[in-house]
């Protein structure tokens, strides 16, 4: 990580790859900032910019006191920071959690564009019924902090189910180390089934929403839904790409990135 950047109170760290237009890479809720690694070089015609959100990595011991309802507002402000932090005009790119931030940060940050792989918002329907957060509370309060991660890996990136999830969390790279993050996975799920998505969303920037047809349903529904309430935005749907599009197909959905900034 480049040395901290004290923005406005607001300490930011990053790693910053080239010289281009900054593209700033906001993982997900059980992402660190190892996930963007396969995803860096797809993008080398931009300057990437890669954070470490508050919560995770040696950010984790400064959130330990955010609220559930305070995480996103905390996130907004962070990605705020950032956005001052970097020169040029940046293009925000967030995936799950982090494309949520990303959009919210564009109501009252003047972006380039923003670039949104399934932002984590619930449909109503399914928002009504959600209990991923308290399933997992409970597991930790138990002392099962392993068991309440694998239910949110089922959940959001196995929503099909998996033979045997032992073997696939074997070769997953952030597995076991992804169990301490266990009550910051909480907070921001009870901020996710919190969230009502408004009629509109007032982002002046131009959005690229994105989503794959492996994904969870839920996932792919809120997708469309947060395209219809932006003002400038395109959907794209990826064949046979999972809620992990980015690590999962970058060359795929750089391409497609790049079309949409008409690179």
């Amino acid at each position: 990580m480049q040395p901290t950047q004290p923005t406005d109170e607001i300490e930011v760290e990053f790693e910053r790859y080239s010289d281009g237009q900054p593209l700033v890479l906001l993982h997900g809720g059980m992402a660190p900032t190892e996930y963007w690694g396969p995803v860096v070089p797809a993008f080398e015609g931009y300057g990437a910019v890669v954070p470490q959100r508050p919560g995770f990595g040696t950010c984790l011991d400064s959130a330990t006191e955010t609220s559930a309802d305070e995480v996103l507002d905390r996130e907004v402000r962070y990605v705020q920071a950032l956005v001052d932090a970097v020169d040029g005009d940046p293009i925000l790119f967030g995936h799950s959690y982090g494309a949520l931030t990303a959009i919210e940060a564009a109501t009252a940050t003047s972006v380039e564009a923003v670039i949104a792989y399934e932002p984590a918002v619930l449909p109503g329907d399914y928002r009504a019924d959600a209990d991923l957060a308290d399933r997992m509370a409970s597991l930790i309060q138990d002392g099962k902090r392993a068991e309440a991660v694998k239910r949110y890996i089922e959940q959001v990136l196995h929503p099909d189910g998996i033979e045997d999830l032992d073997a696939w969390l074997a070769e997953w790279p952030v597995w076991p180390d992804c169990v301490a993050l266990a009550e910051e996975v909480v907070r921001m799920n009870r901020s996710v089934e919190q969230y009502r998505l408004p009629d509109r969303l007032d982002v002046d920037a131009p959005t690229l929403v994105l989503s794959g047809t492996d994904g969870p349903d839920f996932l792919r529904q809120s997708a469309r839904n947060v395209h219809d309430a932006l003002p400038r935005s395109r959907f794209v749907e990826f064949d046979g790409v999972s809620h992990s599009g980015p690590g999962e197909a970058p060359d795929l959905i750089a391409a497609e990135v790049d079309a949409f900034l008409e690179k």
